[in-house]
C-alpha cells in the first residue's frame, strides 16, 4: 500500500500517466477511423516516416526543442503520406506495396541521418536516438498541455466531420453520390492521423506508435458494431493502457514505459478477441457449437418427418438406427444422437415411445413443412 501511495504521489508520474492517457485517447479515436477505413499499415509507414523528419531538422535548427523536432516530423510524415498517396493512384503499385516501400525508404535515410549525427563534434546531438523507441519519462508540463491542446483540436474535428468521416469509411462511392468529396475527406483524415502519430513519438517512438494507433481500435470493435461506441471504447482503452503502462514501468526497476504501454493494449487486445460477446473466439466457439447441435437436431428431425411421410404406418415410431443409420457407429454416437431426440423431445417436436423408439408429433411436422417451404435443408 506503501508502494503505491508513494507512485500515485509522484508528480513526474503523474505528468507521464497524463501524457500517455492523452496518448491512448487520440490514438483511439483516431486509429477507429484508420481500422475501420482499412488503412492500419498507414501509421506504420507515417512513424517510421517521421525519422528524417526529426533528424533533418535538428540538422537545421540545432536544437533539441520538442516542438521544433515534432514539427519537423510531421512535415515528414506528410510528405510520406501524399507520395503513399500519390504512388497508389497514379501507378500501378499497390497501396501495401507503396506503404512497404515509402516506410523502408524514409526510415532507411532517417537512421543514415541520425549515424551522421551522432558522429557530429557536437554535444547537443545526444538522445535524438530516445524517438526510436519513445521516452515517456521525459515528457514536462508544457509537453502534455500541447498534447492535450492537439488532442482537443482532432477529437473536435472528429465530431465537427463525424458525418463525412463515418460515410466515407464505409462507403466512399455513397458519400460521393451525396455530393461529398472523398478525397478531400480522405486528405484530412490522413493528415489527422498523421497528427496523431506524431503527437506519441516522444511517448512511445517510431517503431511502436502504429501499434498505439491500430490497437485499442482493433479491441474496441470486438465488443460492438456502432461506430460512436467503437470509438467510446477504443479511447476508454487507449487511455487505461497508458496509465497501466505507466504505473507498471515506475513499479518495476528498469521497466520502459513505451513498450510496456503497448504490451498493456496488447493485452486488451487479446482479452476482447478472446472474451468479447458475439465475436470473441470463446464465443464463437460456444456459438458454433450451439449451431451443430441445432444443425443435426434439424437432420434426426428431418429424417423423421421423411420416415414418417413413407411408412405405410404414418406414426410409426422408429428406433436410432433407422432414425440415423448413416452415423451410428460407435457408442459415443449413438449416445450424442440420443441427447440430441431427447433435446427435440424437450422442444415438443419428437416423443419417445416403446423400446426407446421415436416419432415425429404434429408440432414437429408442422415445423418442418415451415422449414422447407423457407428453403432449409
Amino acid at each position: 500500500m506503501n508502494l503505491i501511495n508513494s507512485v500515485l504521489s509522484d508528480y513526474t508520474l503523474q505528468i507521464v500517466a497524463m501524457g500517455s492517457a492523452i496518448l491512448g485517447i487520440i490514438s483511439g479515436v483516431i486509429g477507429s477511423f484508420a481500422v475501420i477505413r482499412k488503412e492500419s499499415l498507414l501509421g506504420d509507414a507515417v512513424s517510421h516516416a517521421a525519422l528524417p523528419g526529426i533528424a533533418i531538422t535538428f540538422l537545421i535548427t540545432q536544437t533539441k526543442n520538442t516542438e521544433v523536432l515534432l514539427l519537423g516530423a510531421l512535415i515528414s510524415g506528410l510528405i510520406a503520406t501524399l507520395i503513399i498517396i500519390l504512388i497508389d493512384r497514379h501507378s500501378r503499385v499497390k497501396y501495401d506495396s507503396a506503404l512497404a516501400l515509402i516506410l523502408s525508404v524514409f526510415f532507411g535515410f532517417g537512421m543514415v541521418l541520425l549515424t551522421y549525427i551522432q558522429k557530429l563534434p557536437n554535444a547537443n546531438q545526444a538522445g535524438l536516438e530516445s524517438f526510436i523507441y519513445g521516452q515517456a519519462s521525459t515528457l514536462l508540463k508544457r509537453d502534455v498541455q500541447v498534447m492535450m491542446l492537439l488532442g482537443v483540436v482532432l477529437i473536435g474535428l472528429v465530431v465537427l466531420f463525424w458525418k463525412e468521416f463515418k460515410l466515407v469509411s464505409f462507403d466512399s462511392d455513397y458519400a460521393e453520390s451525396l455530393g461529398f468529396s472523398s478525397r478531400k475527406i480522405t486528405l484530412i483524415l490522413s493528415t489527422m492521423i498523421v497528427a496523431s502519430i506524431i503527437i506519441g513519438l516522444q511517448t512511445v517512438g517510431v517503431i511502436l506508435m502504429s501499434a498505439m494507433l491500430t490497437a485499442p481500435a482493433v479491441a474496441a470493435r470486438q465488443w460492438t458494431d456502432k461506430l460512436w461506441l467503437m470509438v467510446v471504447l477504443a479511447a476508454v482503452f487507449g487511455s487505461l493502457s497508458g496509465i497501466i503502462g505507466t504505473i507498471s514501468s515506475s513499479i518495476i526497476p528498469n521497466l520502459p514505459t513505451g513498450p510496456m504501454i503497448v504490451l498493456t493494449i496488447s493485452f486488451i487486445v487479446i482479452v476482447s478477441l478472446t472474451l468479447a460477446p458475439n465475436r470473441g473466439l470463446v464465443w464463437k466457439y460456444f456459438k458454433d457449437r450451439r449451431n451443430q447441435k441445432d444443425i443435426n437436431e434439424d437432420r434426426l428431425l428431418n429424417n423423421l418427418y421423411q420416415l414418417y411421410k413413407n411408412h405405410d404406418n404414418e406414426w410409426h415410431p422408429h428406433d436410432i438406427y433407422t432414425i440415423k443409420p448413416e452415423k451410428i457407429r460407435s457408442k459415443q454416437a449413438l449416445n450424442y444422437a440420443k441427447d440430441r431426440l431427447e433435446s427435440l423431445e424437450r422442444k415438443g417436436l419428437v416423443q419417445k415411445e416403446y423400446f426407446d423408439c421415436w416419432a415425429i408429433t404434429e408440432k414437429g411436422i408442422d415445423y418442418m413443412e415451415n422449414f422447407i417451404s423457407k428453403g432449409g435443408l
